[in-house]
């Protein structure tokens, strides 16, 4: 009965745990000035000019959030740049404990991924309420691209997150069997993630992909020695 109890929270709960992210509100846009106004708009000069005269890059908003991140939730690239050569602090936390990796991962951004890493961002954040990567983050949501550039730059592969899942096991139980999760689930399996780390209640992930109806991911996680 508790096994039934904990898939029906897997099921029905847990594909809505990811992400409370806080990108900017429209409001909160609209009050903003200096450097966050700069970043929001992609006004590059503006943000040479506002650094030049001593704002200082890794100035905070009410939620944490830095210029750059603002940069990373609203997709702007050539800010996110500028901010970056400037002195902003590529790995800041902000409220949510997101990270400007773990930003562009769950945006499927991968132009402001490379320019993160780049820019000095580590794949190897520790991010989110969940304890959890910026690696976890994009193969719960499938994002297969994404997945191969953050293994390209060292993530941890096999970090559990305090729900007790890798990113090859959020690939089977959050995502949806289609194309994108088996992609991803592919890349961490070339990558050499362990395939055999279960979750708390010891369910393997090619037990989880085979109740799920999961064919392809589980011909997978069996050709890698998956148990």
């Amino acid at each position: 009965m508790k096994r039934l109890l904990l898939l029906s929270f897997v099921l029905v709960f847990a594909p809505h745990h990811s992400f409370a992210q806080n990108a900017p509100t429209r409001q909160e846009l609209a009050v903003y000035a200096g450097l966050h106004e700069a970043a929001a708009k992609g006004d590059v000069a503006e943000i040479e000019k506002l650094i030049k005269d001593g704002e200082k890059p890794n100035i905070q908003d009410s939620k944490s959030r830095t210029p750059l991140h603002v940069a990373a939730y609203m997709k702007q690239h050539a800010a996110a740049k500028a901010l970056l050569a400037l002195g902003a602090n590529p790995n800041a936390l902000e409220i949510e404990r997101y990270d400007i990796v773990t930003i562009a991962a769950v945006a499927n951004d991968l132009e402001m991924l490379k320019i993160a890493i780049e820019g000095g961002a580590s794949a190897r954040n520790i991010t989110s309420r969940y304890a959890g990567t910026a690696l976890i983050a994009a193969a719960h949501l499938g994002h297969a691209e994404v997945v191969k550039m953050l293994i390209a730059a060292k993530a941890p592969l096999n970090h559990v997150n305090n729900l007790g899942w890798t990113a090859l096991m959020e690939s089977i139980v959050l995502g949806n069997g289609g194309a994108n999760h088996t992609a991803t689930l592919k890349a961490l399996v070339d990558a050499g993630a362990d395939v055999n780390i279960p979750d708390r209640q010891g369910a393997t992930p090619l037990q989880h992909a085979r109740r799920r109806g999961y064919v392809e991911m589980a011909r997978i996680l069996e050709n890698a020695g998956a148990r």
